[in-house]
């Protein structure tokens, strides 16, 4: 009998398993892949994320960047610098995840990698989880299997969530020296195009975050134009498209001994589809619901639901309305927003956790409306 089982071992499933097994309680961390496994995904990772762990990730950032370029159309570019505390971390995820899960075994979490999740079964004062290695018991927990995870369905839940695309491809390839992001706003429609550089290659991708759209375009051509840019044929490299649940309201993440978190719960950025962050903040919470509950707290998980729709999803209901302003009005967006030298730092900080998005989308709100008005 374990304390927790948490089904998916993501930035979110390894994040509540270290918290967990940390104060001392049994986990066992499922996953259906073998690790380390590949998945696709730019690797922006916010170095806020330092802050709730007391180990070091140098070993798995592959760069840390400065420098971020901008262009409309491929056209009318825009450099601008962050300071050296804000660079923006790159990553590959299956370094990474993996990396996360390692530090949680040290801490004494099981991990059974290579083990599918077939069913669960409600025992009342547990669950009953049945796996490809058999059936295991344990007394609460967590769903971490992703966008295309079964658990949520199973435990009974009806997300609140937009469905969103992106389309990536990762060349290895010599990089220049000194790393540079790079974004393209306008050549897709209610999205943009991005180039994260790593050590050794590439991570170019296009997204669609903008319910209803996505299914209208293509990502292959625009994906590939972008890659054009830097001297990659995007014909000779394997992509992979996935989907993306992006936060879209408050909605209720717990039930019977049982939370979701990650990309399960929906906690995708609607205005930058950023997931890392969110997922691991959202392991991190419910890590805290469930130890609580473990200790005898009735309404731990009541106010796991309650912290998230407050402290992530307040801050998400901001980032959908400048989305909504930003990707219906590229062009005015970028010349009165992204062109403004400021707007990359005041980025920066809220992906740093030190602006909020209802301070920043007050602003460009104002900035916008006027521009549209004139």
């Amino acid at each position: 009998m374990y304390d927790c089982i948490i089904v998916g071992a993501g930035p979110a499933g390894a994040t509540a398993a270290y918290h967990l097994s940390k104060a001392g309680h049994q986990v066992l961390l499922l996953d259906a892949a073998k690790l380390p496994r590949y998945k696709p995904c730019g690797g922006g990772v916010s170095p806020q994320v330092a802050q709730w762990f007391d180990f070091d990730f140098s070993p798995v950032i592959s760069v840390k960047v400065r420098k971020v370029r901008y262009t409309f159309n491929l056209a009318d570019p825009i450099e601008a610098e962050l300071p050296a505390e804000k660079a923006l971390w790159m990553v590959r995820r299956d370094e990474f995840d993996y990396f996360i899960v390692q530090q949680a075994q040290k801490q004494g979490a099981t991990l059974w990698d290579g083990t599918k999740a077939q069913g669960i079964e409600n025992h009342g004062d547990h669950w009953q989880v049945n796996t490809t290695q058999g059936p295991v018991d344990g007394r609460f927990l967590i769903a971490a299997d992703g966008a295309r995870g079964v658990i949520a369905k199973w435990l009974g839940f009806t997300r609140q969530y937009k469905l969103a695309a992106a389309l990536e491809a990762e060349p290895r390839l010599e990089v220049p020296e000194e790393p540079v992001i790079h974004f393209d706003l306008g050549l897709l429609q209610q999205g943009y195009l991005w180039n994260f550089p790593k050590a050794d290659g590439y991570s170019i991708g296009g997204g669609v975050f903008r319910s209803g759209t996505q299914r209208k375009q293509d990502l292959r051509t625009p994906v590939a134009d972008y890659a054009t840019a830097f001297d990659v044929d995007a014909s000779t490299v394997q992509h992979f498209g996935h989907p993306i649940f992006i936060w879209d309201g408050p909605q209720v993440l717990h039930t019977h001994r049982a939370v979701l978190a990650g990309e399960a719960a929906c906690v995708v950025d609607p205005f930058t589809a950023e997931g890392i962050r969110p997922s691991i903040f959202s392991g991190m919470k419910a890590a805290e619901a469930i130890a609580q509950a473990l200790q005898g707290s009735d309404t731990a998980l009541t106010a796991y639901t309650h912290t998230m729709n407050k402290e992530w999803g307040e801050e998400m209901r901001w980032a959908r309305r400048l989305a909504r302003l930003v990707y219906q009005a590229p062009a005015l967006a970028y010349k009165a927003g992204i062109k403004r030298p400021s707007s990359t730092l005041t980025m920066a900080q809220i992906f740093c956790g030190e602006v909020s998005y209802g301070e920043v989308a007050h602003r460009a709100i104002r900035r916008l409306s006027a521009g549209m008005l004139s």
